[in-house]
């Protein structure tokens, strides 16, 4: 009979709970002797008797083998493990946690490498080299990076510390919220100023910068120049408000680097996702272009480096299975750089004599927990009161994402109440390194903690709206006090009753001197209102006095309901534009509320501004979200020939979706595993689930959707599982693994299933598999590489082919429908395509540029002509001509896996649903400078500096399709235009040629011919009303074509010989009058082209007037122009062409109507089919629209982030075409009843009445869409 455990001691401490709970599981599992669960668990009797008595901490892996043996939850015992460990420590650390100085340990944590550390920092020497040549090359320089890739080390330890080394003078800063200031004071130490008069310099004059730089250079040797370095340059966005400042920083970094006479070099650092803020801004595009570097992932070999180089300085060892724990945990992890030193600061502490061990490494945390380990570790060692401060302190020091990740926010001690706890919270996180304090400011260590520490984490999304508003109150309070405490700076209506909603629900969140602005802000409303009811109380008595006056009592009441319902307008006024402003916050992440603020923000208060907002609502592509799942979702898969869906997420679960309503997606069911799942994909015709979690691969019959039952699970192989794919047939599962290599399985019968083969190969862990469409291939992906196998006997595998070419992991691979070519993805920013015909490949892959982070996923489209892929942002590619495959469309956003439902009609990309219905978005390579609808609506083209011209398919006036790319034009195409028949289609470039181009068949244009009017650069064409005439506009001149046979266009006459260069001409609809615009300050010139062979020119009513663009109205009698000084447009009442005077008349009387947009440069102009709507394109991105025959002010469109030269309605008015110095081209809804039955349409789920109560308190529950 075994022998009986010892009791346990009588306290109740977590070690003592920890070892009664195994006791618990092991009494549950039957009490299975000691020495039985050695046999099974590899561990002697001792060791697991020990685990559970109370006396020692058992190692994490000795727990999870008592655990697995006495079949308990793997997962929940690891957390609980974890947690338990961080609990001993912070209780075996006393009053507060213990510190690791700098100086005691060869790893730097989650500190950034300083110059003085370069002698400790290792695995970057390559990327150091290359830096230093860039910088060498180019006198600007973008280093990109995402957060924890090491981009501040590298350019600190790496960059800097070389440059000082070489001699080189170097400013290193960050921005902050005032980068002139900054750059000031780094100045001043140069030059031995005062920074103040610097500031004031460099604020006034963009050259400042490099004079000050030239003149403290002059005695210096010529080749050596200054370096400023601009680390964490994404400040300029998140923490600099001030616009007119963060141009002035950015114009004088250009301008010191581009003078003739520069003796700078500029470098900036910036994370990865904030690269599209960075192309926003002309200047920065153009100074990048050729001067940038990406900071990845460690190789395997740097990352031996990084850990054993440090400690190999200290006199310490690195043993070998923590060597090859830390490789396995980095490899394929973002950002994981900071994780690893932290843990690797935490194995030191924890190291056995000499030597660092697994044990420390676990006992850490690992990667996956050390650092959230320490955070819990030192939050717990505070007490409740100092908890609070730790809780608001972080908040504080968090900058909120807007479509980009959270960032660190530095914020100066003055924000924080001062206090013996506050100290001690600060002296605390900093002995930790969790916070870097000096006099000056207080920021988080490193972003990691914010990405890694689960309790931030929930403190960050459990309000957002409220830490938002609270950051927005913070800013205020700064504002107010700089100003002198001004009484006209306090808040006032909904925003002072939402921030003192806030300060009653959470009163300790608040510092004194936000306080003190809330009770300014609540003293002078209470001020005005005492004031108004001083007033009425004086109109009452008035009102007494005058009783016998019933006219004059009447009137007073009248005012007073007329005063009453003016206040009710204001405070709706407020509260709705408020509701915009939050929409626009919260759009990214929960798009459908978004909308139905919008919506109902204009039911509301129809003010012009948020109008504006709900017309762009649909700016960029309507994506839908699947709700449910609570960590990421990592991998997905269309059942075949179904909408259904599989969703798997590291919350250990896989859903299922019928997705076939897009915006309505119903969740089927739910299959728990007790691990993170990584892949997931459907065989035999979708009856069949596998799923692959962190250790198993579980087989599911989903033949009923709503009641999945679990068949079987894989035999456990010696390596983790990592991805999993079916062939078509659904016979034949590939599973990827850790080891690298892919093993094939029978699942014929998916309850018994059998191994068949193992692919080796691959040096890394596989990564992706994909079987081709008739099941005779495999490809798999794994270290640098992609791998083809012969597969049509799966028990006898033959390889066929390495594709060799990315420079760093290959993530994803996908067939296309066709079998003829493999698409892959890569951790170096790129996609590829190669062609694998059955004869031996020999063409080199095209090369996708464009992605700013890792390409995590590709898939091809069932039609096979369209490809997506997805890193950072999801780009869909025109791969009809797989060598040169061509950019259509950029959607924000786009993580993990993404898929084509089979019916071609949804991508999936992880949580993210995208009608294709809805993709109102296309992309050039370049800027777009003209659009063109044909008659019937349903094609459009499009023109590009990238020199070509492109034809998309439009449905229902809200998507973009694209059907075919025109080449032939060698330099910038400046116009397209169709015939109104809609079966020509003409296009001008500045190569000066004019290409005539068969549309019948709109995926296969034809081209007919190619005129040549030998006048230079041709600036655009059109067709007459009838379409045989063919006006051409180019440098010199102005012709008529006679486009009767387009196969044998022929000159007609000649027209503006001679004079200024014609931007633009315009038919009058009744085919007689053509107008022409001149020379650069703006002239409009008329024609009567009645005989198109004997022009003449009319007497011009406006050639004196500085008018451009000219268009004619469709009703033939007003004529739209842009005035260039007052940047207005004119609409002049032209009358009869044979009486051109009436036009100068309404001039000279001042009977012209004006326009008025918002200020900016106008481009081209255009009319709807009937004449009620007048569109431009903007040099600020926005779009104004007006309504011609009303009194409406204009629409103003928002959502292209610079100047847009192309305008086109289609020919019933209800869409607008928009393109722009973007590179995209957008279709906008003109009506405001089709955007409010759109969203209704695409909203879903409904706005609850928790959140209407959040985004429209004190008015009643009134959604703006019906219940569904």
């Amino acid at each position: 009979m075994p022998r009986a455990e010892r009791p346990l001691d009588l306290d109740t401490g977590p070690l003592t709970c920890f070892a009664a709970d195994l006791r618990k599981l092991r009494e549950t599992a039957g009490r299975p002797p000691y020495r039985t669960m050695a046999q099974k668990a590899h561990y002697s009797s001792t060791t697991l008797s020990d685990a559970a008595g109370g006396r020692t901490f058992p190692s994490l892996s000795v727990t999870l083998a008592y655990v697995e043996v006495c079949q308990g939850d793997r997962r929940a015992w690891e957390s609980r493990w974890h947690a338990v460990a961080a609990e001993i420590a912070a209780s075996a650390q006393g009053d507060g946690p213990a510190e690791t100085s700098r100086q005691s340990t060869p790893y730097a944590g989650l500190s950034a490498f300083q110059p003085e550390d370069a002698d400790r920092f290792f695995g970057r020497e390559r990327l150091t080299d290359e830096a230093l040549a860039k910088v060498r090359d180019h006198r600007f320089l973008a280093v990109f990076g995402p957060s924890g890739s090491g981009k501040s080390s590298l350019l600190r330890a790496g960059l800097v510390a070389r440059a000082r080394a070489s001699g080189w003078p170097v400013m290193l800063f960050t921005p902050g919220p005032h980068p002139v200031e900054e750059c000031a004071i780094r100045l001043a130490a140069v030059t031995g100023e005062a920074p103040g008069a610097l500031m004031t310099e460099l604020r006034d004059d963009p050259e400042a910068l490099h004079l000050r730089i030239r003149q403290a250079m002059i005695h210096g040797t010529p080749d050596i120049d200054a370096l400023i370095v601009a680390d964490q340059f994404e400040e300029v966005f998140t923490l600099c408000r001030d616009r007119d400042e963060r141009d002035a920083f950015i114009a004088l970094l250009i301008a010191a680097t581009t003078a003739t006479t520069s003796r700078t070099r500029v470098v900036l650092g910036v994370r990865a996702d904030f690269y599209a803020h960075c192309v926003q801004d002309p200047r920065l595009v153009e100074a990048m272009r050729g001067a940038q570097l990406a900071v990845g992932p460690m190789s395997s070999q740097e990352l031996r480096e990084a850990i054993t180089r440090p400690a190999r300085l200290a006199g310490c060892t690195v043993t070998g299975p923590l060597l090859a724990a830390v490789v396995a945990d980095a490899t394929g992890q973002p950002g994981a750089l900071p994780l690893i030193s932290h843990a690797m600061v935490e194995t030191w502490r924890r190291r056995s004599g000499n030597r660092l061990t697994l044990d420390g490494y676990l006992a850490a945390g690992g990667i996956q927990h050390a650092l959230a380990q320490t955070a819990e570790t030192a939050y717990r060692a505070l007490s409740p009161v100092q908890q609070s401060l730790a809780r608001s302190l972080f908040l504080r020091l968090t900058a909120l994402g807007d479509g980009t990740e959270d960032t660190r926010r530095r914020i100066a001690p003055d924000e924080l109440d001062p206090g013996p706890d506050t100290a001690f919270v600060l002296e605390s996180l900093a002995r930790q390194r969790l916070v870097t304090l000096d006099e000056s400011c207080v920021e988080i260590t490193h972003e990691a903690i914010i990405r890694c520490w689960p309790r931030l984490r929930d403190w960050l999304t459990e309000d957002r709206d409220r830490l938002v508003l609270h950051r927005q109150l913070t800013d205020a309070t700064a504002d107010w006090e700089a100003h002198g405490r001004d009484p006209h700076a306090v808040w006032r209506g909904a925003r002072l009753a939402a921030a003192l909603d806030l300060a009653a629900a959470d009163p300790g969140r608040l510092t004194s001197r936000e306080r003190s602005f809330l009770g300014a802000s609540r003293d002078a409303q209470a001020g005005e209102m005492a004031a108004a009811r001083r007033r009425t109380l004086r109109l009452r008595q008035l009102v007494t006095l005058l009783t016998v006056l019933m006219v004059t009592a009447v009137t007073a009441g009248v005012l007073a309901v007329g005063s009453r319902d003016a206040a009710v307008r204001q405070r709706n006024v407020a509260i709705a534009r408020k509701a915009a402003a939050d929409a626009a916050e919260v759009r990214h992440r929960n798009p459908a509320l978004a909308a139905q603020l919008n919506l109902a923000a204009y039911r509301l208060a129809a003010t012009n501004d948020v109008r504006d907002q709900l017309m762009s609502t649909f700016a960029t592509p309507y994506i839908s979200r699947l709700t449910g799942h609570t960590s990421d979702v990592v991998s997905i898969s269309f059942a075949p020939q179904s909408t259904v869906l599989a969703t798997a997420s590291w919350d250990g679960t896989v859903r299922l979706w019928d997705v076939g309503d897009a915006h309505h997606p119903v969740r089927l069911a739910v299959l728990n595993q007790p691990r993170r799942l990584l892949s997931v994909a459907f065989g035999q015709g979708g009856r069949v689930l596998a799923a692959a979690s962190e250790r198993s691969v579980r087989l599911w019959d989903v033949a009923d959707r709503r009641a999945p039952v679990e068949l079987s699970t894989l035999p456990v192989q010696s390596a983790a599982p990592m991805w999993v794919a079916f062939r078509p047939d659904g016979d034949i599962i590939a599973t990827g693994h850790t080891d690298g290599a892919t093993r094939l399985w029978d699942v014929r019968d998916p309850r018994h299933p059998r191994p068949l083969a193992t692919l080796p190969g691959h040096t890394a862990a596989v990564t992706s598999s994909a079987f081709s469409p008739d099941g005779r291939r495999l490809a798999t992906t794994g270290d640098t590489t992609a791998r083809l196998w012969d597969v049509a006997d799966p028990a006898h595998p033959r390889r066929l082919d390495v594709l060799r070419g990315h420079t760093d992991t290959v993530t994803s691979v996908a067939f296309s429908p066709d079998g003829r070519t493999v698409a892959t993805g890569s951790w170096d920013h790129t996609a590829r395509i190669w062609h694998i015909g059955s004869s031996p490949r020999t063409r080199p892959p095209a090369v996708l540029l464009g992605h700013v982070t890792i390409v995590w996923s590709v898939a091809f489209h069932p039609d096979g002509r369209t490809l997506a892929s997805v890193g950072g942002s999801t780009l869909l590619w025109d791969v009809d001509d797989p060598a040169h495959p061509k950019r259509v469309s950029a959607i924000p956003g786009g993580a993990y896996q993404a898929a084509f439902s089979p019916d071609g009609r949804t991508l999936a990309d992880s949580d993210r649903l995208l009608d294709l219905r809805d993709l109102s978005l296309g992309t050039h390579d370049d800027v777009v400078t003209s659009l063109a609808f044909a008659p019937g609506g349903r094609l459009l083209a499009s023109a590009s500096w990238d020199g070509t011209v492109r034809l998309w398919q439009v449905t229902g006036g809200r998507a973009l399709w694209p059907l075919a790319l025109l080449r032939g034009h060698t330099r910038f195409v400046r116009s397209v235009a169709f015939s109104p028949d809609g079966r020509t289609l003409v296009s001008a470039a500045e190569d000066g040629t004019v290409r005539v181009w068969d549309v019948t068949a709109p995926r296969g244009p034809r081209l007919m011919s190619v005129l040549t009017p030998d006048a230079g650069e041709v600036a655009g064409a059109g067709f007459g009303p009838g379409g045989h005439v063919l006006a051409v506009w180019a440098k010199a001149e102005a012709g008529l074509w006679d486009l009767t046979d387009p196969g044998r266009p022929r000159l007609l006459s000649r027209i503006a010989e001679g004079g200024p260069d014609v931007t633009m001409a315009s038919f009058r609809p009744d085919g007689r009058t053509l107008v022409t615009s001149t020379g650069e300050s703006g002239s409009l010139r008329f024609w009567d082209i009645s005989e198109p062979r004997s022009p003449r020119e009319l007497r011009s009513p406006l050639r004196s007037e500085p008018l451009t663009g000219g268009m004619f109205s469709p009703d033939n009698r007003t004529l739209a122009a842009v005035h260039r000084p007052d940047k207005t447009v004119w609409l002049i009442d032209i009358g009869d062409t044979g009486r051109p005077m009436k036009a100068v008349k309404a001039v000279k009387a001042g009977t012209v109507t004006r326009l008025r947009a918002s200020g900016s440069w106008l481009y081209a102009l255009a009319f709807s089919a009937d004449g009620r709507r007048l569109a431009a394109g903007a040099a600020d991105g926005r779009i104004p629209m007006w309504d011609v025959g009303g009194a409406a002010a204009s629409v103003l469109l928002t959502g292209q982030s610079n100047p847009v030269p192309a305008v086109a309605f289609d020919p019933h008015g209800n869409t607008l075409a928009t393109g722009g110095n973007d590179f995209t081209i957008r279709l906008w809804d003109t009506g405001l009843d089709r955007v409010a039955a759109r969203i209704c349409d695409r909203a879903y789920p409904r706005i609850t009445r928790a959140e209407w109560a959040r985004y429209f308190a004190a008015v009643d529950f009134t959604p703006p869409c019906p219940a569904t």
